[in-house]
């Protein structure tokens, strides 16, 4: 008989058991809250009659007189204290559900809390690896055929002449380079039409995007650490799963600024920007990479 599809369709559900188990610890965590929430009601809905068992149970032996060979004091306290051990005994069967359900609806919570945090962080060891063999790579790229090389090679684009004229009249041939809409690096957004803090007049938007970068690194030099999203809404961009993760330090291993790939370029879409001639610009951010477990330490 051949078991080999049934081990693998075992493997695979045990595989898809572990990869959704933080949410079936959660989801068993949150049903176990609300089962400990409606036993706890229950039991305290009976609590009253035990009480007032116990306490007539105490008058009782309050007013039995001692007397000598049949109800001596001694006797007196050892009922009150077997009154108090059987009351105890009962609150505890009434409770007992309420509590072992609470508990193990915090184990699942608590378990549920630990998968996640262990996985993020093996998550941020892969994405900071990553990064690091990614800036090495360029460094090489750009060590060997320049920062102009190491561009084109990370962008794409495409080179194209214009004529600009000069003071004196004369015409000159400058060759420029276009970088292809849509495929910027990964963090690069277009600052046009569909961000809340676009607006219609070119200059404006050349002087927003100045702004929110002059904040943005007085933001960083203040506090020491500044993540990818904080600038996407300073901008009005659409927040990003990874700007929760990548950002800048101050004092990090990055270029300790923080810079939108504008005003220093010499791109012919961003010089156009600048002067106000283009209403809308890509901006490609200099992030320093993960910083999520590092800004702690600022």
């Amino acid at each position: 008989m051949n078991l080999k599809p049934i081990t693998n369709l075992f493997g695979k559900q045990i595989l898809s058991v572990r990869k959704h188990s933080p949410v079936i610890l959660f989801g068993a965590g949150v049903v176990g809250i609300v089962t400990t929430v409606v036993l706890a009601s229950r039991a305290t809905l009976k609590l009253e009659e035990v009480l007032e068992d116990a306490q007539s149970n105490l008058e009782l032996t309050h007013k039995a007189k001692p007397v000598v060979g049949e109800y001596t004091d001694e006797e007196r306290a050892h009922d009150r204290i077997l009154i108090y051990v059987q009351t105890s005994v009962k609150i505890a069967r009434l409770y007992g559900p309420a509590i072992v359900v609470g508990a193990a609806s915090i184990a699942a919570l608590t378990g549920s809390h630990v998968i996640l945090t262990r996985r993020n962080g093996a998550l941020m060891a892969a994405y900071a690896v990553l990064d690091k063999g990614f800036k090495e790579y360029r460094r090489r790229v750009v060590e060997k055929y320049g920062t102009e090389a190491d561009k084109n090679f990370r962008y794409g684009g495409a080179e194209r002449e214009i004529i600009e004229e000069n003071k004196d009249g004369s015409h000159k041939i400058k060759v420029v380079h276009d970088m292809i809409p849509g495929n910027p690096s990964i963090y690069a957004r277009c600052f046009d039409q569909t961000c809340s803090n676009w607006s219609r007049e070119p200059m404006r938007n050349q002087f927003t995007v100045q702004c929110q970068q002059n904040y943005a690194n007085d933001l960083l030099h203040a506090r020491g650490y500044v993540f990818l999203n904080e600038v996407y809404e300073m901008l009005g961009i659409p927040k990003t799963k990874e700007g929760q993760i990548v950002g800048w330090l101050r004092d990090g291993e990055g270029d300790g600024y923080i810079d939108f790939g504008v005003f220093k370029g010499d791109e012919f879409m961003a010089l156009r920007f600048v002067q106000g001639d283009e209403g809308a610009i890509w901006l490609d951010f200099n992030v320093d990479g993960p910083i999520y477990d590092k800004f702690e330490k600022v």
